[in-house]
């Protein structure tokens, strides 16, 4: 047995739990990880997009981890998505997050400036060197504007610490590359989730992603059927979670707002989004309860 595989499989990217008042809410964040835990997901990617951590300070993504940890890190691989716009903070959470039992640490590269390759790889290593856990790679160039190179990530991979990417960049053929240049055993985790059995059929080992959490029976079902080599129900159940996910970002909210409410519907109650990002209006509610629905109908027909 190999020491990454506890990073193969499903791997929801954990929301941020709020109360009514907008605070960070540490009983919301236990409830939601114990819910996936009854579920049987692999982990829980901790502090991502999904969990809002570029409108969170220090602290309040030192409770979100701190809390998912308590809930269930004796069950569940735990990564913690440790970048912050300055080096100082990443090593700070860094540090964090290996003093409370996290698994392994992930990072986008740095935010805002335009940086060269050097810059990000000294960015990710003065991170990484600050703990001895594993480390993950986050590749998700539409959103940071850096698109990881395979001699970047080359260079990453002969660090003892780096175990792989999450790779969100939209060509599956990028994860063909990604493959080819790690020199040793590695873990390389589907991101866009809309092409998640894509991803497994191009050679991705896991998945992170940002819809897991509203919808993870279908995404355990998907990844079974990959496993089993029955890639016409593989297919199926890629469509139906895609026909999800098309009907969730046609709302001028955001998606995790949907996707928030949608889960209320399951009595799992986290809260809203923050602002920037806009919330659901009365103009949703028939989106939500589709949504819901089609959620519900695709479970019905594909989980025993």
């Amino acid at each position: 047995m190999s020491r990454l595989d506890k990073y193969r499989g499903i791997i929801p990217a954990f929301y941020a739990c709020y109360n009514e008042e907008g605070e960070i809410d540490p009983e919301r964040i236990q409830t939601l990880a114990r819910h996936y835990a009854k579920v049987g997901v692999k982990g829980l990617y901790v502090g991502g997009s999904s969990g809002e951590c570029i409108y969170q300070t220090v602290e309040e993504r030192k409770l979100v981890l701190e809390n998912v940890v308590e809930a269930v890190g004796d069950e569940l691989t735990i990564i913690a998505h440790v970048a912050a716009p300055s080096t100082r903070h990443s090593i700070e959470l860094a540090k964090h997050a290996e003093s409370v039992g996290a698994d392994a640490l992930a990072a986008i590269p740095p935010i805002y400036f335009v940086l060269p390759e050097d810059a990000i790889e000294d960015y990710w290593t003065q991170m990484m060197e600050a703990t001895d856990l594993d480390f993950i790679i986050y590749n998700i160039p539409q959103t940071t504007g850096y698109a990881l190179s395979a001699d970047l990530y080359k260079k990453m991979m002969a660090k003892d610490q780096v175990i792989g990417v999450k790779n969100s960049s939209m060509p599956v053929q990028d994860i063909y590359e990604f493959k080819q240049a790690a020199s040793k055993d590695s873990v390389i985790f589907n991101g866009p989730d809309e092409q998640y059995v894509a991803g497994r059929l191009m050679g991705a080992d896991s998945g992170i992603g940002g819809t897991y959490g509203v919808m993870p029976e279908l995404f355990l079902k998907a990844d079974e059927a990959v496993q089993n080599s029955d890639f016409e129900l593989a297919q199926k159940i890629q469509y139906r979670i895609n026909d999800v996910i098309f009907e969730i970002v046609k709302s001028d909210a955001h998606l995790y707002d949907i996707i928030k409410s949608v889960l209320s519907l399951e009595g799992i109650e986290i809260g809203s989004v923050r602002s920037p990002l806009p919330r659901v209006t009365e103009k949703d509610e028939e989106r939500i309860k589709k949504v819901h629905k089609m959620i519900s109908d695709a479970k019905a027909e594909f989980v025993q």
